[in-house]
């Protein structure tokens, strides 16, 4: 087993009270990238439908701490779920319950008042972001489930992280369309592509615990994988601004996101789990170019 880790316990998360550093990284607050990842598709989802700009930033507040709360709340679960597996995989073993510095119990609480907060965001939306926002939690729960029957989590994983595109399209339009549809395609295969360069940073642990991934099951293959995703990406996100009527400034701006994707087809070593992990944290730059474009689109 490697000695890799993504774990942050240094920085500022070593000057917080040492009763809450160990609910500071179950939460991974000292890995913002998820938050980033959690975050961006809402932006999306806000820009396409175009709602006056009053409104445009009262929802991007909204889902932006929405995402802080909820990646915390689906991080928990995930650990809650796989505190046996993470013990036996390097990169995880140091995890707040796998390591024993939290109690399945402790992390119930702290989920508990996560979901609180996430319902008192809730109810500043609409009623169809509050039906989509109570529907999502059913991927929450069951995401981390899909590493052990199926060779596809990632695509489950696409589906939960990318479901702040659709709800962020319903908060700004109060209705579903096509473009509401093609939103969530370009988010759900994104995601897909991106999480799978991170999977790659667990291939060899988890091919010694039967962990399934598209990591493991595309191996050597990954980078024209890759390349399928991120071209399926762009494509739903022009799809989604011809049907939304973005501005035709649109269609250049997204050069940007898909030279940054091409690179990262280019640069991948699935061999080098710093590789995966820097090109896997370069996304937020990718989901920033995105949501420039549809700004772009929308002016």
């Amino acid at each position: 087993m490697s000695s890799h880790t993504d774990i942050v316990a240094t920085g500022w998360i070593a000057r917080m009270p040492s009763s809450w550093r160990p609910y500071l990284l179950l939460a991974r607050l000292d890995r913002p990238i998820g938050i980033w990842l959690l975050f961006l598709p809402g932006i999306w989802g806000v820009l396409l439908a175009m709602p006056p700009w009053q409104e445009a930033l009262r929802l991007i507040v909204l889902f932006g701490v929405g995402s802080v709360v909820m990646r915390a709340a689906g991080c928990t679960v995930n650990d809650l779920w796989d505190r046996d597996i993470d013990r036996m995989v390097a990169r995880t073993a140091a995890r707040p319950l796998a390591s024993g510095a939290l109690r399945p119990r402790h992390a119930l609480v702290f989920l508990s008042v996560l979901l609180l907060v996430g319902l008192a965001i809730l109810m500043q939306l609409n009623r169809l972001s509050q039906a989509l926002g109570v529907a999502s939690l059913i991927l929450v729960a069951l995401y981390p489930l899909a590493k052990r029957v199926t060779w596809w989590p990632q695509l489950m994983m696409g589906f939960t992280f990318g479901f702040g595109a659709p709800m962020g399209y319903a908060a700004a339009a109060d209705r579903l369309s096509l473009a509401w549809a093609l939103i969530y395609v370009a988010a759900i295969v994104w995601d897909l592509g991106f999480d799978t360069i991170y999977a790659h940073q667990d291939r060899e642990d988890d091919a010694l615990i039967g962990v399934k991934s598209t990591a493991r099951l595309f191996g050597a293959r990954t980078r024209p994988f890759l390349a399928a995703c991120y071209g399926a990406t762009l494509t739903a996100l022009g799809a989604a601004g011809c049907v939304a009527g973005l501005h035709v400034w649109y269609y250049p701006m997204l050069a940007l996101p898909a030279l940054l994707l091409a690179r990262q087809v280019v640069a991948l070593d699935i061999n080098d789990p710093a590789c995966c992990l820097g090109l896997f944290r370069a996304n937020r730059e990718v989901g920033l170019a995105v949501a420039l474009a549809l700004l772009a689109g929308w002016l």
